[in-house]
């Protein structure tokens, strides 16, 4: 069975919604074995993040999806204390060849998603996995009612919040259709792997 790893951190829930969307399309293969592991605040201790359960969580699946809202243009500093607590298993080489996948959420269209997406490929080449893009034509070169990449991202997915700011979380119908075409498709790369093994 492989395992599918989505850790995040969520400020407002949107984030959370996005992850869920890509754990629902993960699920969805048969044969797939889902977690979603969120980044609590709690878990900072310090400017420290600890957390060895969710380490060992991750350490032991076939594919990780990083994901975290974009802040001041890049991740949220949940995220970077969780990254920078992974040294140890990148010395050791920990993660190596497992999968890689990433995504984000702003309020805007743009909002530097990109550089976002650029920061978590980079965590996935430091710890020497292989990322996976979503392969998905953007919104206007595709015939999807949904909306599917409707923001046009080709390195990982990209989310807008829907919500007013004040509003419960809400993530665009299109986004979480990207997110669950996403999660397939991590979840197929990551059930080639393990019968590969």
């Amino acid at each position: 069975m492989a395992t599918v790893s989505i850790v995040y951190f969520s400020g407002t829930g949107t984030t959370a919604l996005l992850a869920e969307a890509i754990a629902k399309g993960a699920r969805s293969l048969d044969g797939t074995q889902v977690n979603l592991l969120p980044i609590r605040g709690s878990e900072i201790v310090e400017g420290r993040w600890q957390n060895d359960a969710t380490l060992a969580t991750l350490t032991a699946s076939d594919a990780i999806v990083f994901g975290t809202p974009t802040f001041m243009g890049g991740p949220a500093a949940q995220f970077k204390a969780f990254a920078d607590a992974t040294g140890g298993i990148w010395y050791n080489r920990g993660w190596r060849n497992k999968l890689a996948g990433g995504f984000t959420v702003s309020g805007s269209p743009s909002g530097d998603k990109l550089h976002v997406l650029t920061y978590l490929s980079a965590l996935a080449a430091q710890h020497a996995m292989t990322w996976i893009n979503p392969d998905l034509l953007p919104l206007t070169a595709s015939a999807d009612p949904l909306g599917s990449n409707r923001l046009g991202s080709f390195l990982g997915v990209m989310g807008q919040s829907a919500a007013a700011p004040g509003q419960p979380a809400a993530l665009h119908p299109g986004d979480a259709a990207t997110g669950e075409t996403y999660g397939r498709r991590i979840a197929s790369f990551a059930a080639g792997l393990r019968a590969a093994a």
